[in-house]
């Protein structure tokens, strides 16, 4: 298994749209949700995705990740199976500085939120803030896509 080490952040008003490199339609379900493991089926444009997460370190930081692609039909079946509920997204890759900033605009029940994620080499890695990061929630499991689907951004007070 690879290490995903990844901090996540709130995104302020629509300006890297205009600095996208890249954009994604996804859709995605979970086989498990559960914190110590989630099982997720991915459908990125048009390939498909299984992940396997483990339970994230105590910063919320870095856990265990593996991913593999599959089949697109695979994936259309394996949505059929998952937990109730589906995400839906669309993803904008944003570079900055040596970094590249994954932005995800929610659709669906959990429309109006858009969260932006780096990936990093070590805990410790400095990395450039693009002006329209904001409020820092890495760790805040109700950003995780596996809560979102459980309690959606539209029904938190």
């Amino acid at each position: 298994m690879a290490l995903e080490i990844e901090r996540k952040f709130l995104v302020l008003g629509c300006e890297f749209k205009s600095e996208a490199s890249k954009t994604f339609r996804i859709i995605q379900g979970y086989l498990s949700s559960v914190p110590d493991r989630t099982v997720r089926v991915r459908i990125k444009d048009d390939k498909g995705y299984l992940t396997i997460k483990g339970s994230a370190s105590r910063s919320g930081i870095s856990r265990y990740e593996w991913e593999k692609e599959i089949e697109l039909g695979e994936a259309l079946e394996l949505i059929k199976i998952c937990e109730p509920g589906i995400i839906e997204k669309i993803r904008y890759e944003v570079v900055s500085g040596h970094h590249t900033f994954e932005i995800d605009e929610f659709f669906g029940e959990n429309i109006g939120l858009v969260v932006a994620e780096v990936e990093l080499s070590s805990e410790e890695e400095i990395f450039v803030k693009p002006s329209w990061i904001g409020e820092e929630v890495t760790g805040d499991i109700r950003y995780y896509n596996s809560s979102l689907l459980k309690m959606p951004h539209s029904k938190w007070h």
